[in-house]
């Protein structure tokens, strides 16, 4: 009985290490490629995470009276709750406006090269004030953002513990810098192909390795690729085909409104991968609902390819397994606001 264990033990073990050793070349492919796992924290150079700043900028991530209508945060369009953004095909802004793209997420967005969909902010910081500015979105003003925070001492208190010993805390620029620190917290790390590309085998499923060896096969790694699987650099949206003028509306040319180069029309930043099965529907336009649709429509527009139902359905059970652990984001109680606080614009 015992010979039999133990002949029964090496044979699991040597079946585990030839297991092991069968996925090494893929995972090879993978690495070469540029595909990396997804780090468990970040820092930013020019703005050092501390509790303080990350706890500021957490209530202001949530804080409705940004806006000016009061009822608008960074949470309603980047909700944590589902995937990092609202499942819109565009946000829905200040007094019911469509905003003209769809909601990128917030989840490992401090990975990107640049943010929103035309890279026009160059970092987090630059992200966060835009929305708050704009009119379709939030469309308030710096200084009545200002007297807002001012206005409650809660609030005061919390940005001169973020921000010691400067003379005046309260600002614009340190409430965008408070909300970049936050959203560098917002990872999610030990998605299934982080814990294969660390070795474990069993973490993909069969169907998941065929979609990732087409996924490198194909070329859909020229864009997608890193840590977040994309969001690194610009490429035309229909570099071989041109999709549909619904899924490419002809008005929005892209990052040509950022440099009014002609190169740059129809052009946008390769969007992030990491999640994506979460935050449907997909495209700036967002207006395919399906990822595996969505991976035809890229296999034909980008790469010049018809792929199967079968090729198409493999990518994207790939891509299911970069969803990460989500972040468990405690909703913040924020400050009563006082007789000085300035009061919502409908």
């Amino acid at each position: 009985m015992y010979k039999k264990v133990l002949s029964l033990a090496i044979a699991l073990s040597f079946s585990a290490g030839f297991a092991s050793a069968s996925d090494d070349p893929l995972r090879a492919q993978a690495k070469a490629v540029g595909l990396a796992p997804l780090p468990q924290t970040v820092e930013i150079p020019d703005n050092a995470i501390t509790p303080e700043k990350v706890a500021l900028g957490q209530m202001l991530f949530f804080e409705p009276r940004l806006s000016a209508s009061q009822l608008i945060s960074c949470n309603t369009c980047h909700n944590l709750g589902t995937g990092g953004d609202d499942n819109l095909p565009t946000s829905v802004g200040h007094g019911w406006q469509k905003g003209p793209r769809n909601a990128p997420t917030v989840l490992n967005a401090v990975f990107n090269k640049a943010q929103f969909w035309d890279g026009r902010a160059e970092d987090l910081k630059a992200q966060a004030k835009g929305p708050v500015q704009a009119s379709v979105e939030m469309a308030n003003k710096p200084e009545k953002v200002v007297a807002t925070l001012k206005s409650m001492p809660e609030y005061v208190a919390r940005f001169e513990a973020a921000f010691p010993g400067e003379e005046d805390p309260v600002t614009f620029d340190n409430m965008a810098r408070a909300i970049e620190a936050f959203e560098a917290t917002l990872l999610t790390p030990d998605a299934p192909f982080d814990r294969w590309l660390a070795g474990e085998d069993e973490a993909l499923t069969a169907d998941q390795k065929a979609g990732l060896k087409l996924f490198i096969q194909k070329g859909c790694t020229a864009c997608h690729s890193g840590v977040n699987v994309g969001g690194q650099s610009y490429f035309p949206f229909g570099l071989v085909q041109k999709p549909d003028a619904k899924i490419l509306p002809p008005e929005d040319k892209g990052r040509f409104k950022v440099t009014q180069s002609p190169a740059d029309t129809y052009v946008f930043r390769a969007a992030p991968l990491r999640n994506v099965a979460l935050t449907a529907p997909y495209f700036h336009s967002g207006q395919v609902w399906d990822l595996k649709e969505a991976v035809s429509i890229m296999g034909k527009a980008q790469l010049g390819m018809d792929l199967s139902e079968e090729e198409a359905g493999l990518i994207a059970q790939f891509l299911e397994s970069l969803t990460g652990e989500q972040p468990q984001i405690r909703y913040p109680i924020l400050p009563v606001e006082t007789a000085n606080t300035p009061r919502p614009a409908l």
